[in-house]
């Protein structure tokens, strides 16, 4: 699971367990973003990093700067460096529906489908576009049905899962917002 974590929140821990748990998977790798290509403002990477590490970060879920380190920009280009280093390993990529609707904004996004399978859960207010984007038409006959995800690790990719889940309504947009909101000095 990638992203700018700016800052990371409730919602993206609850995320990583509901893959975890659907998708019966023996560990998740969160990977904080360098930088986001698709966004303007970000807080510093030193930063997000460490609100990840001390947020998401557990037994089974490790927080990783790896694409910074590497200095990568794009997803495509650390599953490329993950699948060379890991050839053996079956890794699956970790969105939230929030994340599929502009999904086809990413760079090379039909190569990473085709890379690795897709895991897609639920998010407060894309449910519906979810379903609608262009990933979820272009690929729809490689969707798998829910009650099938703890396969889609052993799926040869393309293949997705759409998981629904009780929803966790906290956004970092909102979050960022208040924190800017109370960093400024009252009127």
């Amino acid at each position: 699971m990638g992203g700018s974590f700016d800052p990371p929140h409730s919602g993206h821990a609850h995320v990583i367990e509901a893959a975890r748990r659907a998708l019966g998977l023996d560990r998740i790798w969160v990977f904080v973003a360098g930088g986001n290509p698709l966004k303007k403002t970000q807080t510093a990477f030193v930063d997000r990093f460490g609100a990840a590490h001390r947020r998401l970060s557990g037994r089974r879920t490790a927080v990783s700067g790896l694409e910074a380190q590497l200095g990568l920009r794009y997803t495509i280009d650390l599953l490329k460096r993950l699948r060379r280093s890991a050839p053996a390993a079956r890794f699956v990529w970790i969105m939230g529906a929030d994340n599929l609707r502009d999904f086809h904004k990413w760079r090379s996004w039909r190569e990473i489908a085709r890379l690795v399978p897709i895991a897609v859960i639920a998010r407060p207010g894309a449910n519906p576009q979810a379903g609608l984007s262009r990933f979820a038409r272009m690929f729809a006959a490689d969707r798998l049905p829910e009650d099938a995800a703890q396969m889609l690790k052993n799926r040869k990719p393309p293949a997705w899962v759409y998981i629904t889940t009780p929803l966790d309504r906290t956004c970092s947009t909102e979050l960022r917002a208040i924190m800017m909101a109370n960093a400024l000095p009252p009127v």
